[in-house]
């Protein structure tokens, strides 16, 4: 029997994507380096720090208006995921050892199944601007 399954996972997303406003997009930013130390230190969300990285990226490119062609349930829904992460207490509370990142770990794959395209359409984006941005300093 699974502890946290991907319909409980659903659940969660869907609740803390419907609390997100665009308000708290600046608060999650402040918020980053408490999450990447979260994940960095948890084996079951250490695999998903570069993506969580990359998820970071696209809500401040949005957030400043560098990156705007993306739906905002995207938007939220990766918002939401990384609320989730940050909250101690959530469904299998952080505290408990060995289980308490399960739950974590569900809603951020869950996530990145959902948003897989957006994500990978930002990452190109990205990667171009970067691309200009080197041509750009090298002339």
């Amino acid at each position: 029997m699974a502890v946290f399954n991907q319909k409980d996972a659903r659940e969660q997303l869907d609740a803390e994507a419907s609390k997100v406003h665009r308000s708290d997009l600046e608060t999650l930013l402040e918020r980053q380096r408490a999450i990447e130390e979260k994940v960095k230190g948890s084996g079951k969300l250490a695999r998903f720090s570069g993506d969580i990285k990359l998820m970071f990226s696209m809500i401040r490119d949005y957030w400043y208006g560098n990156y705007r062609s993306v739906p905002w349930k995207t938007i939220a829904a990766v918002a939401g995921a990384l609320l989730y992460v940050l909250n101690p207490l959530d469904v299998i509370p952080d505290l408990l050892f060995g289980f308490g990142f399960i739950d974590d770990a569900g809603v951020v794959a869950l996530c990145l199944k959902l948003v897989e395209s957006d994500l990978l359409r930002y990452a190109a984006w990205k990667e171009h601007q970067e691309e200009s941005e080197n041509r750009v300093s090298a002339n």
